[in-house]
């Protein structure tokens, strides 16, 4: 048996020097030569500097890790896409609902202020049509929120304590602007309230102790320049209308101080805030309006009304009451989609859309001296709005 496996090895060795090497000389036995045993195939045909088996694993997992490279980044790719897109729609589709509420901003201001001005040309009691115009809104809200068509608002006594000073202010601006609209032409009184944030810088300034940047107080240079020329050039002048709207001015910027200062934290939406104040400033204008002119002018300039004009009056009465509180909610509404700057250029733009309708509307006569004065006043209201940012 060791002579057999001896030989097989020596016939090993004859083929494969390499193994031939390796062989311990201690254990060499001679061979005989009349032995012979199957010839082995030669083993270094085998080349194992080149593993062919394991290059074909590693070739096979680069392909899979190379193509799963690729789906991942086309997948993440199209997710960036999608995403891109969801995003742009998201913005046009906010774009469109901004111009919506712009729109009907302004188209609802300029219906209210033309019937609000022909009801008061046939029914002039300002303090009642105010007051009609807050009842309006605030049985609108309350049916809504009665029939839950719009939530209501989770309010407490500390927010109606905040709101009074708003209310309060609201109510002063509002039935001052009434009060001018009575005596005056529509495109006067909002030539002159366009001259709202020179009150605002002074108000702030020496009563605040606010300070602005140079190009703020720049501006109001042709703010006021442009009131004044507006008011010594209007043909039909009257200085209670004058004074009524300057009163709104500044009664509306204390307004806008009160509302700051006071509803920080409060988490109310700007149609249910609008909402609550036309509620609250109803409850404060009610017994005024009463003192002032009472149910016994009311019904005596009633009854004239609806001779003169007819059933029309009543729809107009209804139609300037309706179109007040829904023009306000929808400014409010814009609050909560736009910031301070565009919603001051809105307002700039609804005052242009309001003076040159009442204008063409109630053909007001307008010199151009006059027409200029408007102009230069609205500029500077609109440069007020730029240089306040």
């Amino acid at each position: 048996m060791c002579s057999l496996k001896q030989s097989y090895y020596s016939s090993l060795g004859s083929g494969t020097n390499n193994i031939n090497n390796i062989r311990n000389p201690m254990f060499q036995i001679p061979i005989s030569s009349s032995i012979s045993l199957p010839k082995i195939p030669n083993l270094s045909a085998i080349s194992v500097s080149k593993p062919l088996h394991i290059s074909s694993i590693e070739s096979l997992g680069s392909l899979n890790i190379r193509s799963r490279s690729k789906s991942l980044i086309k997948a993440y790719d199209a997710d960036q896409s999608e995403g891109q897109g969801v995003v742009e729609k998201a913005e046009a589709a906010r774009k469109v609902k901004i111009g919506f509420y712009f729109a009907t901003w302004w188209f609802l201001n300029v219906i209210f202020n033309i019937y609000n001005k022909k009801v008061l040309n046939a029914f002039p009691f300002p303090w009642l049509t105010s007051t009609l115009s807050l009842a309006a809104g605030s049985l609108i809200m309350l049916i809504s929120w009665a029939t839950k068509v719009v939530e209501a608002p989770n309010t407490d006594l500390d927010f109606w304590k905040s709101l009074f000073p708003v209310a309060l202010a609201h109510t002063i601006g509002h039935v001052a602007a009434t009060v001018s609209m009575s005596k005056v032409a529509v495109s006067f009184t909002h030539i002159i309230k366009s001259g709202e944030p020179a009150f605002s810088v002074l108000v702030s300034r020496f009563l605040l102790g606010e300070t602005f940047p140079l190009p703020v107080y720049l501006s109001l240079v042709p703010i006021i320049g442009g009131c004044g020329l507006a008011a010594l050039t209007e043909l039909n002048f009257n200085m209670t209308g004058f004074m009524g709207a300057m009163i709104s001015n500044l009664a509306f910027v204390f307004r806008n101080i009160f509302s700051k200062r006071g509803m920080k934290g409060k988490s109310v939406s700007g149609m249910n805030y609008y909402a609550c104040l036309s509620l609250l400033s109803l409850l404060i204008l009610t017994p005024f309006a009463i003192a002032v002119e009472g149910p016994q002018l009311w019904a005596v300039g009633w009854q004239k009304a609806i001779t003169e004009i007819g059933p029309h009056f009543i729809w107009w009465v209804a139609a300037q009451s309706i179109f007040y509180h829904l023009y306000n909610q929808v400014s409010y509404m814009s609050l909560d989609e736009i910031s301070p700057l565009t919603f001051s250029i809105g307002n700039t733009m609804k005052r242009i859309s309001v003076i040159v309708s009442s204008i063409i509307i109630f053909r007001t006569p307008v010199q151009p001296v006059n027409a200029l004065g408007a102009a230069i006043a609205v500029l500077g209201t609109f440069l007020y709005s730029q240089a306040k940012q």
